[in-house]
């Protein structure tokens, strides 16, 4: 059996198939054509086959993100690659006060089909402003959608639901994400298993192969899998603390219906991400759950977020600031043995 293709492959391929099948879609974003192929090679090979609508712009975010609604506008689908999603920044007042806001503000809905992809995330040494997790300040944005990335999720089907809606998305992808393997056929290794929940297959549900109601519940999103599983092992092999994983696919607007039944009855609830606390993801995720399930859990939701600091470049800093495996451990066993 060939091996699973790699995160960026499937990225890759999902972008190969939407201008195939569509020739609406226009893929825009700084040094994106070939032989180049994209900062982390997720565009190549689409300018040599569709050369006409594969651009290449300026090193102007704003300028992108506007040219992009305009398409929309127009009639046309957009993709953008910031080349780090740190970049976004610079963009942020064409997707919150023009993209987002031109759905509805002219007295009829208005279609924009405008995805911006954003690789985002650290642990790769590429200092404080390269590798930060910006989610955080899209959360709440009216018109505004947020996908992240997961090895569990097809991204075809991803990309596909994010241009579908009609409205400008903001897809998340985290950097450590590119080089692995996706997951198939429900198996992530000897030891945990996969399902889906929800119609369309939103959240992906890691659970221990043969193992009952679970000691704890982590939703986490796509950039975290390798390191909440990586606690989530220690913990079963180590203290018998059984992990149920729930691995999201859109993180906003997150529908809390799918998951409720694997929430309901558990431990201790967690929700891990990389970003800084502080009205974040993962604090709109937990008042979602207190507010649905108050009177029923256990304990509070826990939170665990990155250090209140810039990301430094040396490595072993980095991991002091950023949320590593050993962090989530820490966090599970004190909720469990509290």
């Amino acid at each position: 059996m060939p091996r699973a293709e790699r995160v960026a492959e499937n990225l890759n391929r999902a972008l190969h198939t939407l201008l195939d099948d569509d020739p609406r879609v226009y893929v825009l974003g700084e040094d994106i054509v070939d032989p180049y192929g994209g900062a982390f090679k997720v565009t190549k090979g689409l300018s040599s086959r569709h050369p006409g609508r594969v651009l290449a712009t300026p090193i102007s975010e704003g300028a992108i993100v506007g040219v992009a609604g305009g398409l929309g506008l127009a009639g046309d689908k957009a993709i953008v690659e910031m080349m780090f999603g740190d970049f976004i920044t610079l963009a942020f007042d064409q997707i919150v006060n023009f993209a987002s806001k031109s759905v509805s503000m002219y007295g009829r809905r208005v279609p924009i089909p405008l995805l911006v992809r954003c690789p985002t995330g650290g642990n790769r040494g590429y200092g404080p402003t390269h590798s930060q997790s910006l989610q955080k300040h899209f959360i709440g944005v009216p018109g505004l959608t947020l996908f992240e990335v997961s090895p569990f999720h097809d991204n075809a089907a991803v990309l596909g639901s994010a241009l579908s809606l009609g409205q400008p998305a903001v897809l998340f992808e985290d950097k450590v994400l590119y080089t692995q393997r996706m997951y198939r056929d429900g198996v992530v290794d000897e030891m945990f298993r996969f399902d889906f929940l929800g119609q369309h297959h939103p959240v992906a549900r890691v659970h221990v192969d043969g193992a009952g109601q679970p000691d704890c519940v982590v939703i986490a999103p796509g950039g975290l899998t390798e390191r909440v599983l990586s606690a989530a092992r220690s913990l079963l092999l180590r203290d018998e603390i059984v992990c149920q994983v729930l691995v999201p696919s859109r993180l906003y607007p997150f529908d809390l219906d799918p998951v409720l039944p694997a929430l309901t009855g558990a431990r201790q609830i967690c929700v891990v991400e990389e970003s800084t606390a502080g009205g974040t993801w993962g604090s709109e995720i937990a008042q979602a759950i207190h507010t649905r399930l108050w009177g029923t859990l256990r304990s509070p939701v826990r939170l665990v977020n990155s250090a209140d600091s810039v990301i430094p470049s040396a490595p072993h800093l980095e991991r002091e600031v950023l949320v590593q495996d050993s962090d989530i451990q820490q966090a599970l066993r004190e909720g469990h043995y509290r």
